[in-house]
């Protein structure tokens, strides 16, 4: 059996896989709130008590954060990670730790056909064996790079997510502008393309004085997810400033992914995915993304060519870890 996990700060996924012939089968699934255990190893060994005792022949885990020397500290939880004291909690021969957007990446390549929506059908260019860009949004920004050994695709994981973020119009130089004032240092792309990222947006356009805020709506934004009353409302369309919100993100996310298409020249595809990406697939679809994508001047023409594809699996990182476990 295999024991993979999504790790993340507000829910964590665990599941254990049962090696088939041709990869790996889900046999169970649970998902936990992160902040209820006092350790990662405390939720595994609970996850493993509820199963008759089994044979693993190895646990793989994705997690946010850098991964380095086998030991990762979470970025949103009080835990310090180590391999060797997880493997010695329950007992498996050895545990590996990915970043989270490294088991994303892994993760991509095994969907299928059905979970993945192409952008740009009229353009996009297959091309085997060049190498694959990766970027989700969600609780953070995530960025990773998939190249081609001759054999099979390595993922390299990045912080690209943490690099300083690039305004390319005079409203997103206004919306730096103000979160420098809200924030007071390093503006990165994560706190603009990501969960809070999209409530920056949001409030950034309100307090612009772009439209005004019904009463009912500024209540429910006092929730602990404000983002997804933002998606509702812009999806829906009831609410003019969550629809530009949507659309601004949307914008902004498209420049960030022809960023890293181009700084690791993902000639083979760049896939988005991530929680918010298949919530907020109308929207994506609307030519915000690929615009922002493909406004790269003299390189639009070469961008134009890149596939760019929605991963809809919400479990494409857990499925990543179960596939990279094999390797092990």
């Amino acid at each position: 059996m295999i024991l993979a996990g999504d790790i993340g700060g507000t829910r964590t996924v665990l599941a254990l896989f049962e090696e088939t012939d041709d990869g790996v089968r889900l046999m169970r699934e649970t998902t936990h709130a992160s902040g209820s255990y006092p350790s990662l190893e405390a939720m595994l060994v609970t996850f493993l008590e509820q199963e008759p005792p089994l044979s693993l022949r190895t646990c793989c885990l994705g997690v946010a954060g850098p991964v380095l020397n086998g030991q990762c500290r979470s970025v949103h939880l009080p835990w310090t990670l180590e391999e060797l004291a997880l493997a010695h909690a329950i007992g498996a021969p050895n545990v590996k730790l990915l970043n989270d957007l490294e088991a994303a990446a892994y993760g991509v390549l095994q969907l299928h056909p059905h979970e993945l929506h192409v952008l740009n059908p009229s353009h996009g260019i297959e091309r085997q064996g060049q190498t694959i860009a990766v970027i989700a949004a969600g609780a953070g920004l995530g960025e990773a790079i998939l190249t081609w050994d001759g054999v099979q695709f390595r993922a390299l994981a990045t912080e690209g997510g943490h690099v300083s973020f690039a305004p390319n119009t005079e409203q997103e130089i206004e919306l730096l502008r103000y979160l420098r004032g809200k924030l007071d240092g390093h503006i990165s792309c994560e706190r603009v393309l990501s969960d809070a990222g999209l409530y920056n947006i949001y409030a950034f356009l309100r307090d612009s004085g772009y439209g005004s805020e019904p009463a009912g709506l500024a209540e429910k934004l006092q929730s602990d997810d404000p983002s997804s009353i933002i998606v509702q409302y812009g999806l829906s369309g009831v609410d003019p400033l969550c629809v530009a919100a949507l659309e601004m993100f949307a914008s902004i996310y498209g420049s960030e992914a022809g960023n890293l298409a181009l700084k690791s020249m993902a000639l083979g595809g760049v896939y988005v995915s991530g929680d918010l990406a298949p919530q907020l697939l109308p929207v994506l679809q609307q030519g915000h993304f690929m615009h922002g994508f493909t406004a790269k001047g003299r390189f639009a023409e070469l961008l134009q060519s890149i596939k760019v594809v929605v991963a809809l699996n919400p479990h494409t990182p857990l499925l990543g870890a179960a596939h990279f476990a094999l390797r092990l």
